[in-house]
């Protein structure tokens, strides 16, 4: 598939994702979390990737545990990967590898903040798409969301390297950025012409009062900052660049800015990860929040009018084809089924109305278990977030997929899609 597949029929492309957060660190009182873990993806794969294709998927996002490919420096151990890349190939099932998502090998001291990361991180995603080019796959994404990465790892100190504050923001965010840019460029080198790279990241929305003057000048840093790493990437955090004044009070320099403006890797396609729920964070006139899982903002539920507003954003922003990478709502069936109406509905008026949309990705295919787990001593069951297609039920410690009627929902639509 190159990138001019994605308008070769005039198509809107369905796609399901596998849950792939990968955080195998862990301190006192913590847990580690492998969603392909915990939601036994690791046993189930053969059948999980059955689902997918059953329910009229083309794509599949889906995610490399780098930790478990590369168990020490050096060492590379292949085996479970190839049969899952071979599966996708035997279903006809084209996947679109997170290559980053969150998860870095144990051996890595400091984890994103090793000075290696940006050079180990490229050296492992050429090696991907080198192995499995002889398959035709070509559609990666280099980092998955790397602003969220950015923020628990180095503003919250919530995940490692626990960095926090605007320095540890901004050490982070170089060097995801850096090893982004290094990496596409490895695999473009490997791939040429057949190298097709989906950019993803969180949509985020900050509504309410934001123009209090307690909140004006952080509320505006925040707008900005849902693209800062897009932007880095892509060679556009020039001298007028709203952001640079912030890098620059801690810890960047000239010539940090200028690297990223010497190579800039652009997208094929522009991912924004939409959750109704949550992608829209509230700020109350004297109320003060740092936001994050520890001291979260209130969010409010903008439905379609956040959805729509985001896709276009990102379609004016980069001016390129976009794709919904991920969506879904927590809840019943009936909230999901309404949500999925919905949201693909609005994706067709886009089209319509000229916005270039080629995708639409409902996350997880089936239930995944919430990153509260690596803090909490309660069981699985207890962070299970109904959000799948098909739901996970226990049963004497085996996780059986249960099918929805959310999947036969999107089986319609996927069909109509094509």
């Amino acid at each position: 598939m190159t990138s001019s597949h994605w308008h070769r029929d005039g198509a809107l492309h369905f796609a399901v994702g596998v849950e792939d957060t990968f955080v195998p660190q862990s301190e006192p009182g913590e847990r580690p979390i492998d969603e392909y873990e915990l939601t036994q993806h690791y046993a189930k794969w053969h059948s999980d990737l059955a689902l997918a294709s059953g329910a009229g998927a083309e794509l599949v996002r889906w995610g490399v545990p780098w930790y478990r490919i590369q168990p020490e420096a050096g060492q590379w151990d292949w085996t479970w990967i190839d049969r899952v890349m071979d599966r996708f190939a035997e279903l006809g099932l084209r996947p679109i590898v997170d290559l980053m998502h969150y998860g870095t090998p144990l051996w890595m001291d400091r984890q994103f903040a090793n000075p290696e990361y940006p050079k180990r991180v490229a050296e492992y995603s050429a090696r991907v798409a080198e192995r499995y080019a002889h398959l035709g796959f070509g559609d990666y994404t280099p980092v998955n969301e790397p602003m969220i990465h950015a923020l628990f790892s180095g503003e919250y100190a919530y995940w490692p390297p626990y960095l926090s504050g605007p320095e540890g923001f901004s050490e982070i965010v170089r060097q995801l950025a850096r090893g982004f840019v290094l990496a596409q460029h490895a695999m473009a080198d490997v791939l040429g012409d057949r190298a097709v790279f989906v950019h993803v990241d969180a949509g985020m929305r900050y509504v309410g009062d934001v123009d209090a003057p307690e909140h004006r000048e952080h509320a505006a840093r925040l707008k900005e900052q849902v693209f800062l790493v897009e932007d880095l990437v892509t060679g556009r955090v020039g001298e007028s660049h709203p952001l640079r004044p912030f890098l620059g009070a801690h810890g960047w320099g000239d010539d940090d800015f200028a690297w990223f403006t010497q190579a800039p890797v652009l997208p094929d396609v522009m991912g924004v990860n939409y959750y109704p729920l949550h992608s829209t964070e509230v700020f109350e006139a004297g109320v003060f929040h740092s936001g994050g899982f520890r001291d979260p903002r209130p969010s409010r539920d903008d439905g379609i009018a956040g959805l729509t507003e985001l896709m276009r954003e990102a379609a004016g922003r980069y001016r390129v084809p976009v794709m919904l990478t991920e969506t879904c709502v927590t809840g019943s069936v009936k909230e999901r089924i309404d949500w999925l109406d919905n949201s693909v509905a609005a994706l067709h008026d886009l089209r319509n109305s000229g916005t270039d949309v080629v995708g639409y990705t409902w996350w997880p295919l089936f239930d995944m278990y919430e990153w509260t787990y690596r803090h909490s001593q309660l069981p699985r069951e207890a962070h299970r977030l109904t959000m799948g297609l098909w739901e996970l039920q226990e049963n004497g410690g085996d996780l059986a997929r249960v099918e929805t009627p959310v999947a036969d929902r999107f089986r319609h639509h996927a069909g109509r899609g094509r």
